[in-house]
């Protein structure tokens, strides 16, 4: 039984504009809807996420979901996005980027050709690559005026100042490109809605507008307010950039703190937004959040189910020890535990020291004080320990006689000295 797709999105904040029609159409029957992804890298960041759940949320609700990759157009750069013009890609690198994404979007998608409204993954650099300039012109360019193309928004804002070098021919047809996408989608695979940003609105009615004329056809448009942080600050931004979905590019741990660490407000919108649980659920999690925020409950739920969803279970649970680790009183079996990327992760900005293997064994104070600045002198570093304010790969250290080996390196090269309570120190030997 399908499901009302609007409605589910109402209630989440996930509606900026829907063209009228659009919540009865998709009523009736059960309807292919597509968002485009920009394949310009190998991996999807948290600002691919809401599109990513949009399409999640259609297919719970018994519709198809398409993700079109814009190979083509996103080689030119979007004027609503004030982008500047990008480099043309070579089809191995788009083949590699779009073979990631899918395995990425696999995690919150079912492709599976036997479900009937399985996910389709497209791109539409495979159509538009080969259409030649003078065959564009004349089956496309002529069913849509200037005029028309020049009261959007995205472009009368650029003409009128917004970017130093205007715009250009280029970029000025970026919405004529992204309208015949929608059309070939109408008419390979029945795709009537498509589905955007609240700055692509008017990008989409071109697609809609198009059909309407070339093909007499009717199809429909829907998006959703650009997310943004409660203190105004741009989603899915840190000091570091983006917060990629690739482990590789951000750890398990970081994504796991990015959400865990937003704030309350941003907690509440979020896990409306960017997860499957249901009404009733978020609204009970919020009312036990209510009653003692700083326990900070939506924000470990948030946590829990973004990265579970994106890294697995077992990369939530070492996500947990780790911050067990930096912020709890855990131990050193747990600090061994943790792999490498991990440890480097949990421990990033901490001091770290480059050492030689050959100073192994060696006394402790030697080891901080005079082959490493841990501490200034030989002095400090033994009232340190006398006091019980040093810990060693976080075991207290009990004597100023204590020697240190290869066999308590962790991961074979790493030493981890904490001064007192937050003062943290690595010792890499190589």
């Amino acid at each position: 039984m399908m499901e009302n797709f609007v409605e589910e999105l109402r209630w989440r904040g996930m509606i900026q504009d829907i063209m009228p029609g659009t919540e009865e159409f998709m009523a009736k029957e059960s309807c292919a809807a597509y968002v485009g992804i920009d394949p310009t890298a190998d991996s999807l960041h948290i600002g691919h996420l809401v599109s990513v759940m949009m399409l999640r949320h259609l297919q719970k609700c018994g519709h198809r979901p398409i993700a079109l990759l814009g190979g083509a157009t996103g080689m030119i750069g979007d004027p609503s996005m004030k982008s500047q013009e990008r480099n043309l890609l070579d089809e191995d690198t788009l083949k590699h980027n779009q073979e990631a994404i899918k395995a990425q979007l696999e995690k919150f998608l079912d492709f599976d050709s036997r479900t009937a409204n399985h996910a389709i993954l497209v791109n539409n650099y495979d159509w538009l690559k080969d259409y030649r300039f003078l065959d564009f012109a004349r089956d496309i360019g002529k069913h849509i005026t200037v005029n028309y193309m020049m009261a959007k928004d995205s472009v009368k804002k650029r003409l009128n100042g917004e970017g130093r070098e205007g715009m250009s021919f280029t970029e000025f047809t970026y919405q004529l490109l992204q309208g015949y996408d929608f059309m070939f989608l109408y008419g390979h695979y029945g795709c009537r809605l498509q589905m955007g940003g609240s700055d692509q609105w008017g990008n989409i009615t071109t697609g809609t507008e198009l059909i309407r004329r070339k093909l007499g056809g009717e199809a429909y448009a829907l998006t959703w307010p650009l997310i943004t942080k409660a203190d105004g600050g741009k989603f899915g931004k840190t000091e570091k950039g983006n917060i990629w979905l690739s482990p590789e590019l951000t750890s398990p741990y970081a994504f796991y703190q990015f959400w865990l660490n937003v704030s309350d407000a941003d907690a509440e919108k979020y896990i409306r937004i960017f997860t499957s649980l249901t009404r009733r659920e978020i609204e009970e999690a919020a009312a036990v959040h209510a009653q003692a925020p700083h326990l900070r409950h939506l924000q470990k739920i948030l946590a829990k189910t973004m990265t579970e969803l994106v890294h697995g279970e077992d990369e939530y649970r070492k996500a947990v020890d780790a911050s067990g680790i930096l912020f709890g009183n855990s131990t050193s079996e747990a600090l061994r535990g943790l792999d490498e990327r991990t440890f480097l992760s949990v421990f990033e900005g901490v001091p770290q020291f480059s050492l030689s293997k050959d100073t192994l064994p060696a006394n402790i104070i030697e080891l901080l004080a005079v082959h490493s600045p841990v501490f200034p002198s030989k002095g400090e570093c033994r009232k340190m320990i006398q006091g019980g304010g040093l810990s060693i790969n976080k075991e207290k250290c009990l004597s100023a006689d204590r020697a240190i080996g290869t066999d308590d390196l962790i991961r074979g090269k790493y030493i981890l000295a904490q001064k007192g309570k937050k003062n943290y120190y690595i010792l890499k030997f190589e």
